[in-house]
């Protein structure tokens, strides 16, 4: 045992002789870390270690982070950009409810205009043509017919209806023109006759406003009556619109 323990002090003191081939350590006095004294001309100590090796300072900004701030103002909105191009067309929608019914629309605006009058007495030719006047009076809308005159004057222009009804006399001949102004458009005729017969014309006329319609009664040189009474009445003159507004013949 005791030879165990001087084999190991043994082998301790070897370890601490350096090496021949190493470098003799300089020796070191207590004072030697000191600054030389100024005027001295010694050189400053030097240590062991000739590099300072660099010293780089690392901050670790995660442990730094502050709490969440307060959310700033909004700021102004930026120019629209540039209009895209046109999507494609949707699917069709399904059908809407049944809307509200609309307020009545303006009715239609209808003219009227018509008349019939008729004649109590005789009238015989003269040396000149005459209107055949009437005295009875069976309709006149808006008073369109001149009683006075014995002729119809146009108001509203379209296309018209008339009818005329007269009774001969005796051996005299029957002579008479539906007029429309100065121009003769439809007669109604008889031969003198031992009997006295009913006679009748009926036309349509196409009439601009203020046109007129009359019945015209032959001057003597074609000697011709019509007959009537005072009971019954013999001649009468109808007419009224049958379409408003002229267009065409």
């Amino acid at each position: 045992m005791l030879g165990v323990l001087l084999l190991l002090s043994l082998t301790s003191l070897v370890a601490l002789v350096p090496p021949p081939s190493a470098p003799p350590f300089p020796c070191r006095h207590c004072c030697d870390h000191l600054e030389p004294e100024e005027g001295s001309g010694d050189q400053p100590p030097t240590g062991r270690f000739s590099h300072v090796p660099e010293v780089r300072t690392y901050i670790n900004m995660t442990i730094l982070k502050g709490d969440k701030g307060e959310r700033g103002d909004r700021g102004t909105p930026g120019k629209a950009g540039h209009e895209g191009p046109p999507g494609s067309r949707g699917p069709m929608g399904s059908k809407g409810t049944k809307g509200h019914a609309g307020l009545p629309g303006d009715p239609c605006k209808v003219q009227y205009s018509a008349f019939s009058v008729g004649r109590r007495k005789s009238l015989h030719s003269l040396e000149s043509y005459q209107a055949v006047v009437f005295d009875t009076v069976f309709v006149n809308l808006d008073g369109h017919f001149d009683m006075f005159k014995g002729k119809f004057l146009c108001h509203i222009p379209g296309i018209y209806f008339f009818n005329l009804n007269i009774h001969t006399w005796n051996f005299k001949e029957t002579y008479v023109h539906i007029m429309q102004n100065d121009t003769e458009q439809a007669i109604v005729y008889a031969q003198p006759s031992d009997r006295s017969i009913m006679q009748s014309q009926s036309l349509m006329l196409k009439l601009e406003l203020s046109d007129e319609v009359w019945v015209r009664l032959y001057k003597r040189e074609r000697e011709n009556a019509i007959y009537s009474d005072d009971v019954d009445v013999y001649i009468t003159f109808n007419g009224y619109l049958i379409k408003d507004g002229v267009e065409g013949k």
